[in-house]
């Protein structure tokens, strides 16, 4: 192969049709794009500019050597840019509840600790196939998902702890006073498969509590804002649901009546030969510290 330098001062030069805007572009002396561009033709052993009075003319072999340097420069240019994008720019999948409860509400200070990556944030559930580790470098996801492949890495943030709640109004026109009157009470879930409420039914099955009963939401944080809007009484995951659980819009009615899901925990999640690379370590590592109080204020549940 002609040396690089010879060849991108010929591209050049052919390109702005003399050595003068060459030697601009590439910031070096019109005598050294004359001297690269001499060098190309003696390796060729063809001539590839006529030298005139006023600038120079590509010959025929210059004029069939010009689009495929042209071109072949261009492909490079756009994969460095392609790489260089991508190394600066971290693509997230969130579903839309843990999105809002817990992610968003932080994510700025993440952006603000590294300030160099490009957060791509899709706040949507996963396609059919499952986590795409082409196109996402790291997404949130539930620690004990039946089927996942193993190529998947993953890392635990937090425990799902779950009891139920409702609002203040519900309570008291229910007289929850007992967890048997659970039993007459509007279910609300989170999913369409009522798994949240049969986790808790199961770990309390003298209660008589029907878990396939009530109404279904297409998230947990539809599930709540019913909940707290007073339509029935949701399974509240405690680090999820903090927030109206601490402001008193949503009250536990037996907080000590608490199950871990057996789904295990919220988790991060990504293909192997990721996983490891700065900008996932970065986003692990801020997820990790992020959400130690998380751990903190349910670790003494996790016990009993």
């Amino acid at each position: 192969m002609p040396p690089l330098n010879a060849l991108r001062a010929f591209e050049a030069a052919s390109r702005h049709g003399g050595f003068i805007g060459a030697s601009e572009e590439l910031n070096v002396t019109r005598g050294a794009i004359s001297r690269h561009v001499r060098l190309l033709e003696d390796h060729l052993g063809v001539q590839l500019f006529v030298r005139l009075a006023q600038g120079v003319r590509l010959t025929a072999a210059g004029r069939q050597l010009q689009p495929v340097l042209s071109e072949a420069f261009a492909l490079i240019h756009r994969e460095v840019e392609r790489i260089s994008s991508d190394a600066s720019e971290l693509r997230v999948i969130c579903p839309p509840g843990t999105s809002i409860r817990w992610l968003l509400p932080k994510l700025e200070d993440f952006r603000s600790l590294h300030p160099d990556l490009r957060v791509r944030l899709t706040t949507d559930f996963y396609a059919d196939g499952g986590f795409d580790p082409v196109e996402t470098d790291v997404g949130f996801s539930v620690s004990n998902l039946p089927n996942r492949p193993k190529s998947l890495e993953t890392q635990t943030l937090f425990p799902i702890m779950l009891t139920p709640a409702c609002a203040p109004g519900y309570l008291k026109e229910r007289s929850l006073t007992s967890p048997e009157a659970l039993a007459s009470c509007e279910l609300l879930h989170e999913n369409r498969h009522h798994s949240d409420w049969k986790a808790w039914t199961d770990d309390f099955p003298e209660l008589g509590v029907d878990p396939a009963a009530g109404q279904h939401f297409p998230n947990i944080d539809l599930a709540t804002k019913a909940a707290v809007m007073g339509i029935g009484i949701v399974m509240a995951d405690l680090v999820l649901c903090r927030e109206e659980l601490e402001a008193g819009t949503l009250i536990a009615p037996f907080p000590d009546m608490v199950c871990h899901s057996p789904l295990d925990g919220i988790c991060l999640l990504g293909g192997a030969d990721k996983w490891h690379i700065p900008k996932v370590e970065a986003f692990k590592s801020w997820a990790h510290d992020t959400s130690e109080a998380d751990r903190a204020s349910v670790s003494h549940l996790m016990h009993d």
